[in-house]
């Protein structure tokens, strides 16, 4: 097999495809965090396995900081809790639609990059946690 497509193991097979399974599971609202986290603690992995990981823990500390704000915000707030309650209950709705939404990208072959966050993610867990 020496015009093999991939390069191959030690032990002359082909290496097999990671399970799309596993890639979902990264990307699952607030569950898919500590698989992410451990991925990237290892950094072994593909480099999609390791670019879908640093934008999960993207999402979920963007979405946790933010929640926590809101919710402190309301807490001691006089004047509008409500409005920040709302706010943080539209906060908490996007990030799982999101998710959602990468989710179904990834089952339909696409990529599996958001805009910004994606950016976000290389810059700032490529430098600490690659």
């Amino acid at each position: 097999m020496p015009n093999a497509p991939y390069p191959l193991s030690p032990e002359g097979t082909p290496p097999s495809p990671m399970p799309k399974t596993q890639l979902l599971l990264h990307l699952v609202p607030i569950v898919g965090f500590f698989p992410s986290l451990w991925t990237l603690y290892r950094g072994q992995g593909s480099r999609e396995q390791l670019a879908i990981s640093r934008l999960s823990i993207t999402l979920a500390l963007t979405w946790l900081l933010s929640y926590l704000l809101l919710a402190t915000g309301a807490a001691t707030s006089d004047f509008f809790p409500l409005r920040l309650f709302i706010l943080n209950s539209f906060l908490t709705s996007g990030y799982f639609l999101v998710s959602v939404w990468l989710i179904l990208r990834l089952m339909q072959g696409k990529s599996g990059r958001l805009p910004g966050f994606s950016n976000l993610a290389e810059r700032v867990l490529g430098k600490y946690l690659s």
